[in-house]
């Protein structure tokens, strides 16, 4: 990855943050807003809200997404390319990329809870600790998303389940989006872990999908298991893939987002760290190659 390696190069964004905070709301209110979402033209949003709940580790590096200078620069290398649509990042992420000017047309979502944090001894009890519907309005965003771990032998599951659901209905009364990603999970020697298999994924979605006293707003966050087609006949909710800590070869992982991206539903992608973090290190090339994944069979506006 061909990027500047000066030690410096954000040091203006913390003069920014020390001198004019104020200038975050500026951004935001400045931002050229996305031209709007279409049905026919899947969109391609990178997820940058993993550091904020611990989770630095991509593969076999554990501290992979620690350096927040090196994450701005895969940031911005993939909000350059004109078919990625927007981004789902946490505040402090956010605001850097608005100071730094990457989302401009762009579709914004903001990451709402992040109390889960990843080793937490109470992990399921995922406390609203990032953006909240009233924020994201303010900041011209398009919607919230919002991690939902649903463990049957967790008595935290139901705290989540009811933030969850409050956070819907503020979403919703403010006409913002909300994107909901669930798993079925079991904490195992210590760890949770998201059972993948295609009947825990459905389950996942008929709880998450009954959230919230409107589902008018509601979008479902989904990984791409085995037999895709059960999975997206369980919702008739816009749902984008997610990409998750990749498994396999960097092929193997584009092969099953080509195949789930042709399903009924499938509003395209909201990929994280297989993009930013790929495993031969060209992050241009894993945004180029994903792009070309996507459908668009309508004419919408340039950004």
């Amino acid at each position: 990855m061909d990027v500047d390696d000066d030690p410096r190069r954000y040091e203006h964004l913390s003069t920014i943050r020390l001198e004019d905070p104020e200038a975050v709301a500026r951004a935001a209110k400045s931002r050229r807003r996305h031209p709007g979402l279409k049905s026919g033209r899947q969109n391609f949003i990178v997820a940058a809200d993993h550091p904020a709940r611990g989770a630095l580790a991509v593969g076999n590096d554990p501290v992979a997404m620690a350096d927040r200078r090196q994450l701005l620069d895969r940031l911005q290398i993939a909000l350059a390319n004109p078919a990625v649509d927007g981004v789902l990042a946490s505040p402090d992420v956010m605001d850097d990329l608005l100071l730094l000017g990457a989302l401009d047309g762009k579709l914004v979502f903001g990451s709402m809870n992040r109390g889960g944090l990843s080793g937490l001894v109470n992990e399921f009890d995922d406390r609203f600790t990032g953006h909240t519907a009233a924020a994201l309005e303010a900041l011209g965003a398009d919607g919230g998303k919002m991690l939902t771990r649903i463990c049957l032998g967790d008595p935290d599951t139901v705290v989540t389940l009811e933030a969850t659901a409050k956070a819907i209905d503020s979403l919703a009364e403010r006409k913002l989006i909300a994107m909901v990603e669930p798993f079925l999970s079991v904490r195992e020697n210590g760890r949770v872990r998201n059972d993948l298999s295609t009947n825990a994924v459905i389950k996942s979605i008929a709880i998450a999908e009954g959230l919230g006293s409107t589902s008018a707003y509601t979008w479902m966050k989904l990984p791409v298991v085995a037999d895709m087609e059960r999975v997206m006949a369980a919702t008739t909710m816009p749902t984008v893939l997610l990409g998750g800590d990749p498994q396999g070869t960097q092929d193997e992982v584009f092969a099953s987002w080509q195949a789930a991206l042709a399903l009924p539903g499938v509003q395209g992608l909201t990929v994280g760290r297989t993009l930013l973090y790929p495993q031969d290190g060209d992050v241009a090339a894993a945004v180029a190659t994903a792009a070309s994944l996507l459908h668009h069979t309508s004419e919408t506006p340039e950004n």
